[in-house]
């Protein structure tokens, strides 16, 4: 009878007390947030994309290169991660129609390799606004306080590092000769004042020679684009990609090989050393 007793008491303990378990992960704790490796898509028209856009349409077209993919997120205008999708500069460059550029491309490109070195996301950070010349980026215009309050926040909401600057402009600045040939000086002070304002002095940039211009002058600015000689800035070659009938921008297959161009830059030139500068991550 005695133990009949005890075994009853030991079960109305056990079913008053609350069972045990292991504690859960905090998915919301900063510390469980994925690495992200970021990147600034900055520039004009090309750099937002209008690959696949025809009289102010977008035709929906989106190749398996520039497909969303879990590991690639986007800050939107309201400066919130979420899913990376095309168009990337829908809610940036606001004024115009955006179609498919070379970011989501470029991301998908070097999203294995990133997580390799230990990188859980690709995070990009669209900027770009069409029809801007060099002199609309210079600091303390609008454009460039919203690219570096972008840059901030992009690294202040759930952490990282910043990849590189992936940048394509200067169509604009082939009208007039005097911008076309000033154009080396003020690329060259937009890079410093950059990197000084982030303050990371060796922040890598890709920069795009251009393809096409709204001017005489294009190759008075292909020529200051490949002279720049400023430390882990590089050059990929856009001239000869396919454009649109509109004879400036760069259709959907040549965003997406642009894309590709600009990943195989990152990846061979020796710029992805700066993943090691920034992170304690070996490669």
């Amino acid at each position: 009878m005695s133990t009949f007793l005890s075994l009853l008491l030991f079960l109305t303990i056990s079913h008053l007390q609350p069972s045990l378990s292991l504690p859960k992960p905090n998915h919301h704790s900063k510390l469980s947030e994925p690495k992200k490796l970021i990147f600034i898509l900055a520039g004009q028209s090309n750099m937002a994309g209008r690959g696949g856009v025809r009289e102010n349409h977008w035709d929906h077209f989106v190749p398996p290169e520039s497909q969303p993919n879990q590991a690639i997120q986007r800050l939107s205008r309201a400066e919130c991660w979420e899913e990376a999708r095309e168009p990337l500069d829908w809610d940036i460059d606001v004024n115009k129609t955006c179609g498919v550029g070379p970011g989501m491309a470029f991301a998908n490109s070097i999203s294995n390799s990133a997580k390799q070195a230990g990188w859980g996301v690709i995070g990009l950070v669209p900027c770009a606004v069409g029809g801007t010349s060099i002199l609309q980026w210079t600091r303390g215009t609008i454009l460039y306080n919203q690219m570096i309050s972008r840059a901030n926040r992009a690294l202040t909401a759930g952490g990282g590092t910043i990849g590189a600057v992936l940048w394509y402009q200067g169509e604009s600045d082939t009208v007039k000769k005097e911008d076309a040939e000033l154009y080396f000086t003020r690329f060259e002070r937009f890079i410093s004042d950059v990197r000084m304002d982030l303050n990371l002095p060796n922040l890598p940039y890709i920069q795009v020679g251009l393809a096409s211009g709204e001017g005489p002058y294009v190759e008075i600015v292909r020529k200051a684009q490949k002279e720049i000689k400023l430390p882990n800035v590089k050059y990929v070659d856009a001239m000869g990609l396919k454009l649109e009938n509109d004879h400036l921008h760069l259709t959907t297959k040549s965003q997406v090989q642009l894309g590709k161009m600009l990943a195989r830059s990152y990846l061979n030139s020796g710029i992805k050393d700066h993943w090691i500068l920034n992170s304690n991550i070996i490669l």
